[in-house]
């Protein structure tokens, strides 16, 4: 078990505007983000299931060809290598959950 307290986790700036704050367990990792309205996700795959929860804002997706605008409240669940992008349509905080762990977000850490 941990504690651990968001605030003394470093910010990582993974895209332009796409600033997030990784928590990273045995499985999974769980990414805290802030982002700015008009910033774009470029359009990419993985091998991670990833769960987006949208906190506040609008974010518009483009998910296995299907275009999705979440708002405040709403998840979206994208299996393991499906092709997406994105914008921030607003500021948006977002709550993604990515299993297996993001290796590649503990290299920025």
């Amino acid at each position: 078990m941990a504690y651990i307290n968001l605030s003394a986790v470093e910010e990582q700036e993974i895209f332009p505007g796409f600033r997030g704050k990784m928590i990273h367990t045995d499985n999974m990792t769980v990414a805290y983000w802030d982002i700015d309205a008009g910033c774009d996700l470029p359009e990419h795959s993985h091998f991670h299931e990833q769960v987006v929860n949208v906190l506040s804002g609008q974010l518009e997706m483009v998910i296995g060809g299907d275009n999705v605008v979440l708002g405040e409240g709403e998840v979206y669940v994208i299996p393991s290598n499906v092709v997406h992008s994105g914008k921030a349509i607003t500021n948006c905080k977002v709550i993604d959950i990515f299993q297996p762990v993001r290796k590649d977000y503990q290299s920025k850490e």
